[in-house]
């Protein structure tokens, strides 16, 4: 798709209802050319979530999760240390 659009005075740029809400990537590849993706915005505070480490180690808990399905504790059998 190629348009036209207008930067309004106070900065903005219209790009349709379709896109409300949606977060952007802007990438100025090159002073005046831009590069737009939608994307999803990862909060900093869940960021280490996405590290190859962690996202390993919660990948395998979730297939071991997945093949050990959860069972009752006796906490009498707890409490004796059995």
């Amino acid at each position: 798709m190629t348009a036209i659009k207008t930067i309004s005075s106070n900065g903005q740029l219209e790009l349709g209802e379709e896109y409300s809400d949606r977060q952007v990537l802007i990438d100025e590849i090159k002073p005046g050319v831009w590069l737009l993706k939608l994307g999803q915005f990862i909060p900093d505070s869940e960021r280490w979530l996405h590290e190859p480490k962690a996202k390993a180690e919660i990948d395998e808990a979730i297939s071991w999760a997945e093949h050990h399905p959860p069972q009752a504790t006796d906490l009498d059998d707890l409490e004796r240390g059995s």
